[in-house]
């Protein structure tokens, strides 16, 4: 049985467009790769870590910096940026005994930026 006969066999609805069925279908991710995709959108689902995020997008900042730019213990603000370090979202760097932390590539940046420009798009409509 083709994959599309056994999708349909699962919903009460026919096939319109087998066509656009069809290309849509070879462009999908594999659900290991949006399973994935899913995890890093949670780790945006939290203000504190986005609170990091956008406190990294304007400078390269050590953990007691964080700490006092959002009233946050050192020890809240280190298990956060564990998590953005395990998931590559942050990066860091050693200064004698002082770890700098820093966004870890350009599309950081660029998911914060694109995600407010959607949050604020919203806002003036």
């Amino acid at each position: 049985m083709k994959f599309y006969d056994m999708e349909l066999d699962r919903t009460d609805c026919t096939v319109i467009h087998q066509e656009v069925v069809d290309r849509v279908r070879g462009t999908m991710p594999d659900d290991d790769t949006l399973l994935d995709l899913a995890d890093t959108f949670k780790l945006f689902s939290d203000s504190t870590r986005l609170k990091i995020l956008y406190a990294l997008m304007e400078a390269e900042m050590c953990v007691c910096d964080i700490s006092v730019l959002l009233g946050m213990s050192k020890s809240s603000v280190s298990h956060q940026l564990r998590i953005l370090k395990q998931s590559n979202l942050v990066k860091y760097r050693k200064a004698g005994r002082v770890i700098y932390y820093s966004l870890a590539d350009e599309h950081v940046r660029t998911i914060c930026r694109m995600g407010m420009e959607h949050v604020l798009e919203d806002v003036e409509d």
